[in-house]
């Protein structure tokens, strides 16, 4: 069993159609099999997270993944207004940059497990798993 089995549904908030492919792939190649539910923007992510809308049948993720710099609502503003009822869910933050995964994680840490840089690697991934 691999650490990275407790993740059966991941909810990827990203508005990069690429990096959404990328994540996929990554997270789909190999030992990690989890369900990816994409959505675009963070309107979207509270939709699927209040399970409103399309999302009445959405599963609970077990892990959030979450691009800071969206093009509607960014991050710090979706974690802003999550529900308490999904705040136990970890939320790993994904920026495209060093600097801005530094620059907007002093205002989230306390509502982020960790911020990996995009790509997301498959190893940072499983050591956020393993301190989880």
């Amino acid at each position: 069993m691999s650490v990275l089995d407790i993740f059966g549904h991941v909810l990827l908030v990203e508005d990069n159609p690429g990096d959404v492919r990328l994540t996929r792939e990554m997270l789909q190649n190999g030992e990690l099999e989890p369900a990816i539910h994409a959505v675009s923007d963070g309107p979207e992510a509270l939709a699927f997270l209040q399970q409103r809308g399309e999302y009445a049948d959405a599963p609970r993720p077990d892990l959030i993944l979450l691009d800071l710099h969206l093009s509607r609502m960014d991050g710090d503003e979706v974690l802003e207004m999550m529900a308490d009822d999904v705040r136990d869910i970890p939320v790993v933050a994904v920026s495209g940059s060093q600097e801005g995964a530094a620059l907007k994680l002093d205002d989230i840490e306390d509502d982020v497990e960790a911020c990996l840089v995009k790509p997301i690697e498959p190893d940072d991934l499983k050591d956020v798993a393993k301190a989880l």
